[in-house]
Formats: structure tokens, sequence, C-alpha cells
């Protein structure tokens, strides 16, 4: 018997919950779900779990969720001698995302480990700053972020309120595989928890404290007078967004906001969406609609746990157009240091920080004002693991942190993306140009005139389940034995590799190490300062395939990058 149809059995004779036993059942005649659910565990790594909903291991169930609450506890144990241990949870609107909560709660109490959880469905930046704000040895967010329906998932923070990165991961990993047996895990009774102060939920006081200290962040506040005439439209996606939003935007002046109501209720169904990722031109289309009729001057739309968000403004013809995560980025950082440059706040040893698939072109803005740029993997609990590097050593002042997948930071009392500070920064920004009569559009050709015309694109190529990971793992040892010179027309100048921690100069044969963590990841930099960067995600059954071209002018940009595109994908024979 293979040791998938051997575990299939042991969860068949072990189960004692009904809405598993049927889900069990449903599948017995299915042997390639039954394989995919049962051939492994649900990988925990850097990013926690995120997978499928469903009974096996390889699913997203409660007793997958005590395997890794326990697994945590038992790190936490280990780590601190603190007799006092605090751990915050938050959770979103998708299907079972408080009974996860809850669960890892009574795992948490279990162990002697007080637990606060917010009483309702909550962003996740509020979990970054309530541990922050409650001196949490660690936090969990329950959510799938922009996968659809029928996934969720397990984020671990660590105190500094950013998301656990390589040595607490592997830390925690350790323990969670230490874990004999998966229905042995111990919960505490949820009254007897409450009695005891064990679990503790959080009430609106904490989202006050956030959005005060957000709205701090405001680097005009003379434009706020005028903050009524920006025309909004904004979108929550279903998710945890609307009110930190509705809230923060109404109550620093921007009145003029106008919610997409189909997307104002959190639905685990995601009724009007595919799949809730603002990446996805599918999932702003009624945000895009609403904005056309009352002519928005922006658009905003959050994924289910706020921490991503898509922009959307009008051209110079008047039309509506999307605004890449490379392309807002660029905009923000330009707009932060000149702000800050005019008020005569800009310090001299600030730092911005972007992942290495994320465009060039925020670096080149941000040396303009000589202000220093930094390199993390791909991931912003890399972006916030910086951040506090810096702030206990005092060397750099951290001015904006920022990936190409529509992720934003612009204040660190937050230390993971923030969907809800960025939305208002974008909107004072979008104000202060419509006032000199541009729109963010026009404000960035004048930027790709200044800069020059910098153009990315993200291929995501699905490959699921077993078949899948292997087909993964054969493109990325493929390119490893057989290293390409060219790709399409361009030589390779130099290559990184940062699982075997290598960059290779083609021109000279030299090598030197690199600086980062071990990652799966391969990184070609090209002639005409072009680049290309191929990895498996962390989260998700894809191969995700980064490009990047910069070009004299936009045509040349776009059809540089097409070509460089279709060589790629032939490379890798996909």
């Amino acid at each position: 018997m293979d040791p998938y149809q051997q575990a299939y059995q042991r969860w068949k004779t072990r189960l004692d919950r009904p809405d598993l036993l049927k889900e069990l059942s449903a599948i017995e005649n299915n042997i390639d779900e039954i394989q995919d659910s049962f051939y492994k565990n649900l990988g925990f790594g850097t990013g926690g779990m995120r997978g499928l909903m469903g009974v096996g291991p390889n699913r997203m169930n409660i007793y997958t969720v005590r395997k890794a609450t326990q697994g945590l506890a038992n790190y936490l144990h280990k780590a601190s001698t603190d007799q006092n241990k605090k751990v915050i949870i938050a959770y979103d609107s998708r299907y079972k995302s408080k009974d996860f909560a809850v669960e890892a709660a009574l795992v948490l109490a279990h162990n002697n480990i007080t637990t606060y959880v917010f009483k309702k469905i909550m962003p996740t930046p509020l979990l970054s700053f309530a541990v922050r704000a409650l001196k949490a040895q660690a936090g969990i967010v329950i959510t799938a972020s922009h996968n659809p329906k029928e996934y969720n998932g397990y984020k671990v923070y660590n105190g500094h309120g950013g998301q656990i990165t390589n040595k607490a991961a592997q830390g925690i990993m350790t323990e969670i595989t230490s874990i004999e047996d998966i229905f042995e895990i111990k919960t505490a009774e949820q009254e007897e928890a409450e009695a005891k102060n064990l679990l503790v939920w959080i009430d609106e006081e904490i989202l006050a404290e956030y959005l005060s200290e957000t709205k701090k962040i405001i680097l005009r506040p003379d434009l706020l007078t005028y903050a009524s005439d920006l025309n909004i439209v904004y979108s929550p996606l279903h998710g945890t967004g609307l009110e930190p939003i509705k809230r923060l935007l109404q109550e620093t002046g921007f009145s003029n906001l106008h919610v997409v109501q189909e997307q104002a209720v959190a639905d685990p169904a995601f009724p009007t969406l595919i799949c809730p990722n603002p990446e996805e031109a599918a999932a702003c289309c009624l945000a895009l609609e609403m904005g056309g009729k009352i002519n928005a001057d922006l658009i905003l739309v959050t994924d289910p746990d706020a921490d991503r968000i898509g922009v959307s403004v009008k051209n110079e013809l008047g039309q509506i157009i999307s605004l890449t995560g490379n392309q807002t980025g660029a905009l923000l950082i330009d707009y932060i240091l000149h702000s800050k440059k005019a008020k005569g706040t800009l310090p001299e040893n600030g730092i911005i920080i972007k992942t290495i698939v994320t465009s060039h072109l925020g670096a080149t803005i941000a040396a303009k004002y000589g202000i220093n740029y930094e390199e993390v993997l791909t991931g912003f609990k890399y972006i916030g693991e910086k951040i506090e590097e810096h702030a206990q050593r005092k060397d750099y002042t951290f001015l904006f942190g920022y990936e190409e997948s529509y992720g934003y930071l612009i204040s660190d009392h937050v230390r993971d993306k923030d969907a809800i500070q960025t939305c208002l920064i974008l909107s004072e920004m979008a104000l202060f140009y419509k006032r000199k009569g541009l729109t963010l559009c026009q404000r960035l050709q004048e930027l790709f005139t200044e800069y020059g015309f910098y153009q990315e694109d993200l291929v995501n190529i699905h490959l699921a389940g077993v078949a899948g990971q292997k087909q993964i793992q054969a493109i990325m040892e493929n390119l490893r034995l057989n290293s390409p010179e060219k790709i399409g027309t361009l030589r390779i100048i130099y290559s990184k590799d940062y699982f075997q921690g290598i960059e290779k100069d083609l021109l000279t044969g030299q090598d030197k190490s690199l600086t980062l963590p071990k990652s799966n990841v391969l990184y070609y930099g090209l002639e005409n300062g072009a680049w290309c960067c191929i990895r498996p995600s962390g989260t998700e059954p894809k191969l995700k395939v980064y490009i990047g071209v910069k070009e004299a002018t936009a045509k040349k940009a776009k059809d540089s990058l097409e070509a460089l595109k279709k060589a790629l994908l032939a490379l890798i024979n996909v």
C-alpha cells in the first residue's frame, strides 16, 4: 500500500468530525484527490502554510491548524523564558477562518499561552500593529490572501510584527515535525480559557489606535482642506478592508468616497469574483465600471485581508487604466521623497527596501534624492526583517518598502505590507497632482520621460499536484545544469543562483558569494538593463517568471518586453 493510501486509511479510522468524515467519504473513489490530499503534510515555511481546505494532512483543516499551533507553542516555550507569553490572532472573511482562529487559540491556551483574538474579521496590517502595540511574542493571521475561495492559510508573525523569516520558520517546522500524532493534540475548553483570561477578545480600541497612528503619516496636512474634491471609488472585494479604509479616508476629509456595494459585504463565497486578487483585471471590473460612470479620479481595490492594493486612474484621454505594482511604487517613492524634501524632513540616512523582482525604477528615483535602496528576496517578510535590523542598528531611517505584487509600506508602525495606510497616501498624492492639473497617469509619464521607460511583466505558470511539483523541479534543475548564455537576442551579463548562493559574472568569469538567504531562485541580468527571474511560488502550485526592460520610448519598451517574454518561455519550454 502506498504511503498516501496508508495515511488515508489512518485518517479514516481516527476522524471524529462529521464535516471531515463527510468530505472523506466524498473522495473515496477519487484516487487523484486522495493522493493529493494525503501524499504529504501541508508545507510550513516563512509564509506559514496555505492550501485548499479539506480533509487530509495536505489540506487546511482543524487538525493541520492544531498541529501548526502546537509547533508554534513548543517553539515559543523554548525560544523565550518569559512566563507571560502572548499571541495575537486575526482572521479574514474566508470559510472557516474564525473556526481556525479559535482552534489555534485553544491549543495555545492549553499550553498556558495567553491569546488575544479579534472579535470580528480584521485586516492583516491590524494584526501586525496589534502584535507591536500589545508587546506580544507572536501573531497568527488566518487568511489565504488573494487566493480563490477554496483556499485558506495560516501566517505566523514574530514579536516585532513582521512575518517570520527563515530561522524562526525552521525552528517552528522542527517542532511541527516532531509531533507524532496529529489526532492527540490537546485543546482547552473555550469557556475555561476565557474564564482564566487565556483567551481574550480584542475590541474596537486597537483599530482606533491604529487609525490614529496611521493619520500621522500624512505628508501635506494643508491639502486635506481640499480632500473632498477627490472623487474616489473603493472595493474591498468582499474582504476585511471596508471599515478601516472607509473610516480612515472619511476622517481625514476624503468624503467623496464611493464604495462598490456589490462587493462591500464580507462574503467567503466571493460571489462577484473568480479570484479576489486586485492584480487580475477581472477582480476590478465592478470598481472600474463605477469609476467610469462617476468620472473617478482614483480607483482603489484591496484583497480580502487588505494588505495588497490595486490602483486605477484616468489617462490623458480620460480613459481609466490600471497601474502595475511597480508603477504605483515608483509614484509613491517619488511623491514621498519629493514631499519630505520640500518640508526639509528628508533624512540623509534614508532607505527604501524592495524585493529582487521589483522594478529598478523606484531605486533610480531614490538615487536622485540621495536615498539608498536595499534589495531582499521575494516576500514582504524580508522587508519587515530589514526594517527591524535597521531599527536595532540605528543606521538607516526607513522611508518606504514595496514589492511588485501590489504590496507597499510607508510607516513602520506596521511591519508588513499595508493597503490601508497606502490608500491614504495614494489619495493624498492624487489630490496633490489634481490640484496641479495632472492625473497620476500623467505624472507617471513624466517619470518615464525623466528616468527611462521601464516595463515589467509576470507570468504565472500553474502546475498543480504531484506531477506539477515534479515539472517545476525539473525546470529549475535543467536551468542550473544547462545555464544559458543568451535569452533571445540578449546576452546574459551576470546570473544569480540564490539556492547555491553564487553570482556569476559572465563577462569576466568571476564568481562571488551572495549575502541573501538561500532560496530556489534564478536571476539573470541582461544587456540594455533588461533582466528576468524564475522561482517556484512558496504558497501556490505555480512557477513564477518575472521580466523587466528599460528603453528610450514606450513602444521600444513594449516590443522588447514581448520579445524577452517569448524567448524566456521558449527556453524553459512551457
